[in-house]
């Protein structure tokens, strides 16, 4: 511990009432939920978690370690494998551990693998940790949403590990924000963690990621490295695949169309039908306000060219020829999309699209 943190460290015990440390494993109540993050110093993930909707306790703690009922000073030294972190209780019914997840990426520094801000050591590092696959699926779908967003120029060090054990924090750290305010408010400045949220995030540091945020375009030297000869071509410079030889023109499976060059939604298999033309057709996209229409004069006919909104992507075009209701026809080609099974919908970031596919979820 750094002599600066040390005197942090002082500042909680002198404003600590007394000590009343409560030790073990977790007592969960049946009608919520329990999460775990890892996001540094404990203090400050237990504010901004304590103020969400449905969220009833946030309790500091250490955990994923092998000292049973470690002090904080063990912690602390780094000897002990435990991470600073808390436990979450939640009403899965107001709020679901996505939305928690996403919410936790605006508390830390994703790209931070040696601590967070002035913390520096293993027990101060970043994780996620997962109870079951389906916690599992959902943590590593936010972060990759988080990476496709390309709000940070290095890459997300946050790590996503199995829970394995949880330890309640003494009584004095719990609630730090409220019974120490003055000292709280400091730390969370001297530390750096106040300046970065706010430069990062704005005032929206409780708020998940907005559609639009989760889609940058890459720049076109990343969209070289990324994409096939003929997805850069089709995107970039409106080539046109041939029909009948390309990926998706008769993609059967159930599942959803992202734009291949930043994984923005736009398309469902329930609205695909096979128009006979060899491309990949749709009746109708996810949303319209995610696409930009274009009169298209090229090659002696008049057309309306399709592109993604977010990512200025050349799609392909769109003509009034398609089955009622709608009465419309997508023309996309594959090499401008990329194909998310539903059953990998989760794990690929796109959970909440699964309603679509069952909609009692």
């Amino acid at each position: 511990m750094t002599a600066a943190i040390m005197v942090f460290a002082v500042l909680a015990f002198m404003c600590a009432p007394g000590r009343s440390v409560e030790k073990g494993g977790t007592n969960k109540m049946p009608e919520f939920n329990q999460a775990y993050f890892a996001g540094g110093c404990f203090w400050c993930l237990e504010h901004p978690f304590d103020t969400i909707p449905g969220v009833t306790e946030v309790m500091p703690g250490y955990g994923g370690g092998k000292t049973k009922n470690p002090t904080y000073q063990e912690v602390c030294s780094g000897k002990t494998g435990h991470f600073e972190m808390v436990r979450m209780t939640y009403d899965p019914a107001k709020i679901s551990f996505r939305k928690l997840v996403d919410v936790f990426w605006r508390q830390i520094d994703p790209t931070d693998d040696g601590g967070q801000f002035a913390d520096r050591g293993s027990q101060y590092q970043a994780a996620l940790f997962y109870q079951n696959q389906g916690e599992k699926d959902q943590a590593e779908g936010s972060k990759k949403a988080l990476e496709r967003s390309g709000k940070f120029s290095k890459p997300i060090a946050v790590k996503i590990l199995p829970f394995t054990t949880f330890y309640p924090a003494e009584e004095h750290h719990r609630q730090y924000y409220k019974t120490c305010p003055a000292q709280y408010q400091r730390y969370r400045s001297f530390s750096g963690r106040a300046d970065f949220l706010k430069r990062t995030w704005g005032d929206g540091s409780t708020a998940p990621l907005g559609k639009h945020e989760q889609y940058a375009k890459p720049d076109r030297k990343e969209l070289k490295k990324r994409l096939t000869g003929i997805q850069y071509q089709v995107t970039q410079e409106n080539a046109t695949e041939p029909p009948f030889a390309n990926e998706y023109w008769s993609e059967k499976r159930e599942g959803i169309y992202v734009d291949v060059t930043t994984g923005q939604p736009l398309f469902s298999s329930l609205d695909k039908f096979d128009a006979g033309c060899g491309w990949p057709s749709f009746t109708q996209p996810l949303d319209t306000s995610l696409f930009e229409e274009k009169r298209d004069g090229s090659h002696g006919m008049r057309r309306t060219e399709v592109r993604s909104k977010a990512g200025d992507a050349h799609l392909g075009h769109v003509f009034e020829d398609g089955p009622a209701p709608a009465g419309t026809r997508y023309c996309i080609n594959s090499a401008a999309l990329r194909f998310i099974p539903k059953q990998e919908l989760e794990r690929e970031g796109y959970g909440e699209y699964l309603r679509l596919f069952d909609p009692g979820r």
